[in-house]
């Protein structure tokens, strides 16, 4: 087998290698050439697109048992020629870095060494540095952002992910992408799990990771380290609503709320801000009740039961998630 990669190659002018094996598998299969060349039905492929020139040996046995002959204007290569191509560059590369070619194997490894330990450890490799990332001013389109990241979003030591349900969210999801790229620019990969039902949109970039750290996200565990709304975003009331409706968006639903009276049945929509942090649940109802809601807080979510206060939820605060339109705008037409 291995005869037939050795030794000389035959080097066909541009489509005439093509030409040959297309005459030859005219009377022999692609199997049988490769049975007979010593080699893979995939590496004839190869030759057959000039993707690598024949070795000699296997194109005169081709050449014989098809009964078609060599083309005259083929040149000889000397099988080895890359090796000696090879070991030249090398050559080459290791003048240029040690001055010369080093006869003693101790002594390059102790220079090495000496160099690694003075200078080439300190050396910044741009391959292995962290990208940087475009850091946006702390406007009402980041605020919306903290608010996804802190409803439905996740940060470990490398990656963000923001994970939305894969039908239902779906609309949501290309909103949530765009804002990434325009906040960013970057735009953030999509993975869809069938299982889980669910798009992830993801970004790995170590540099943004450490920006929305800066800005107040935890990095892992969001419910552990007690998550909340950052306090330059409760400070400022254009922001605060911004960073509401992010969180509302992700964590929060609509609802119909149905009750019969006096023999007749009435329904109207609530709506209901569920977390697990004790002190975001807190920080949500507490922005409510300072824009004018009347909200109310329990051990598990965050309620608006009154149709005044939906009328004016989505008047002020809105959202971005045609879901939860949907559901607000069929109660209420």
């Amino acid at each position: 087998m291995a005869e037939a990669s050795k030794g000389a190659r035959a080097v066909f002018p541009l489509g005439k290698q093509q030409a040959f094996l297309e005459h030859i598998s005219q009377k022999l299969t692609i199997a049988a050439m490769a049975h007979i060349s010593h080699c893979s039905e995939r590496t004839i492929r190869d030759w057959r697109r000039e993707k690598f020139s024949i070795p000699l040996t296997a194109v005169r046995l081709l050449s014989t048992r098809a009964n078609i002959p060599i083309p005259e204007k083929i040149s000889i290569r000397d099988g080895h020629a890359h090796i000696r191509k090879a070991s030249r560059m090398g050559a080459a590369a290791t003048i240029k870095k040690y001055g010369r070619i080093p006869r003693n194997e101790k002594r390059r490894k102790e220079r090495w060494r000496l160099w690694w330990e003075s200078t080439g450890r300190f050396k910044k490799n741009p391959i292995l540095e962290p990208r940087a990332v475009h850091r946006p001013n702390r406007d009402d389109n980041l605020a919306e952002f903290i608010g996804i990241m802190m409803g439905d979003g996740g940060i470990s030591r490398y990656q963000i992910v923001i994970t939305l349900h894969h039908t239902e969210d779906l609309e949501y999801a290309s909103f949530v992408a765009l804002l990434v790229k325009k906040l960013f620019k970057i735009a953030p990969s999509i993975n869809h799990s069938a299982k889980n039902s669910v798009n992830d949109l993801t970004v790995s970039r170590k540099e943004l990771v450490r920006y929305l750290h800066e800005l107040g996200l935890p990095i892992g565990n969001k419910v552990k380290q007690r998550l909340d709304i950052p306090a330059w975003i409760k400070g400022d009331p254009k922001l605060a609503i911004a960073c509401l409706r992010g969180l509302v968006d992700t964590d929060g639903c609509i609802f119909t709320h149905r009750y019969r009276a006096k023999g007749s049945w009435y329904t109207y929509k609530k709506l209901s801000f569920t977390s697990a942090s004790k002190p975001l649940r807190k920080s949500v109802h507490t922005l409510l009740q300072k824009f004018g809601f009347h909200s109310r807080i329990t051990d598990k979510d965050v309620r608006l039961d009154r149709v005044e206060d939906m009328e004016r939820y989505f008047s002020i605060v809105g959202s971005h998630n045609p879901k939860h339109l949907r559901r607000y705008e069929s109660a209420v037409g």
